[in-house]
């Protein structure tokens, strides 16, 4: 079927539909991982976004029923170079294509997505729509002109009522406020010997603590931080009573409750292979990171500025000794070496056991 991606600047792609073939416009962004397509497709930080993928064959390797990020499919569309659908995998159970049509996510393939993905970087984000091949460009963009940018994502995505998820022998308890968490990060904190209860976005510091947590950690999520400022009271009355942790949006949300400032990207970060300096000990880190958003950098004696982005100077970690709070723009979870980033989940057992033992003492 012969379909079309219409950005609002006007250019034309035209393509071949795969997965749903529905009508969608969305912000259109791009992410340069060579692999990962499952986990981009089921992470909630890409809700209501159509993601360019820069490698040009994807579907290869089909879809692995242990590999989702989480049980939401976030993103309105995928847009592939060529789209592979005889996956060469053991362990695949699905094509792309299957798990895109059975939840109404748009494919498009056969499209030039280095143009794409230089119109983007070069102009900036922008919204698109994927229609027919025979609808009018101008029909196309007055849709795109007259539609309305949604604010609600974490609402969407975050859970309606809290849940567990328990390891064997726990030394620590820790809730997580789940603005679009994903189970990866569930799984580290686990394997770190932490039992975690999640909870709803919505969920307000007194409901918090009466679940006695060793730590606090704030999940990744989609949209503009601002748009959840409840979340930032509740950090901010919650900072210095447990160690806090944050990862993505929830460092966006951690500056915003030390009285920092975020701003959107020109084109956001989206990828496996960002370079970070960790100024504390002076090594670049490899990281992985999806976000529209960015912390602005300012002077406060209270907090640390612990990683920068090389590419762009943009900050990228943020600690508050004093309270044992700290967070990181990029994802460890998903970090390029095996243990790499690992430390901060380290970091996090390190500052909880600290509070365990002014408890004791």
């Amino acid at each position: 079927m012969d379909r079309k991606l219409v950005l609002a600047d006007g250019k034309e792609f035209y393509g071949k539909a795969f997965g749903s073939t529905k009508e969608v416009i969305s912000e259109v962004v791009f992410n340069t991982s060579c692999v990962g397509y499952q986990e981009i497709l089921s992470d909630p930080s890409y809700t209501d976004q159509m993601i360019c993928m820069t490698y040009p064959l994807i579907g290869n390797y089909g879809i692995i029923d242990e590999d989702y990020e989480s049980k939401i499919f976030g993103p309105k569309a995928m847009i592939v170079k060529e789209y592979n659908d005889k996956p060469s995998n053991f362990r695949y159970t699905k094509t792309l294509n299957e798990v895109m049509e059975e939840n109404d996510v748009v494919g498009l393939t056969h499209v030039d997505t280095r143009y794409i993905t230089r119109t983007i970087r070069d102009e900036g984000a922008m919204l698109g729509i994927i229609c027919d091949s025979d609808v009018p460009t101008a029909e196309a963009l007055a849709k795109i002109k007259a539609y309305q940018t949604v604010h609600d994502q974490i609402s969407k995505v975050s859970c309606k009522k809290r849940w567990y998820s328990r390891c064997a022998n726990p030394r620590f308890n820790v809730v997580a406020i789940d603005c679009g968490i994903k189970y990866n990060i569930i799984r580290d904190l686990n394997r770190n010997g932490c039992n975690v209860t999640i909870v709803p976005y919505d969920t307000t510091a007194e409901d918090i603590l009466a679940l006695k947590p060793d730590g606090i950690f704030l999940s990744n999520g989609p949209g503009d931080p601002q748009d959840v400022m409840n979340v930032a009271k509740v950090i901010k009355q919650l900072q210095g009573v447990k160690p806090i942790f944050g990862i993505c949006l929830g460092h966006q949300l951690i500056a915003l409750a030390n009285g920092f400032e975020t701003y959107k990207l020109k084109f956001g970060h989206r990828g496996a292979n960002h370079p970070v300096i960790n100024v504390l000990t002076g090594k670049i880190e490899i990281t992985s990171q999806n976000h529209s958003y960015a912390v602005k950098e300012k002077n406060d004696p209270r907090v640390k500025i612990t990683h920068y982005n090389l590419l762009d100077n943009t900050v990228e970690g943020l600690e508050i000794p004093e309270d044992c709070c700290f967070s990181v723009q990029y994802h460890p979870e998903s970090a390029a070496g095996p243990e790499d980033s690992k430390y901060l989940f380290k970091k996090f057992i390190s500052y909880m056991e600290q509070f365990k033992e002014k408890d004791n003492a």
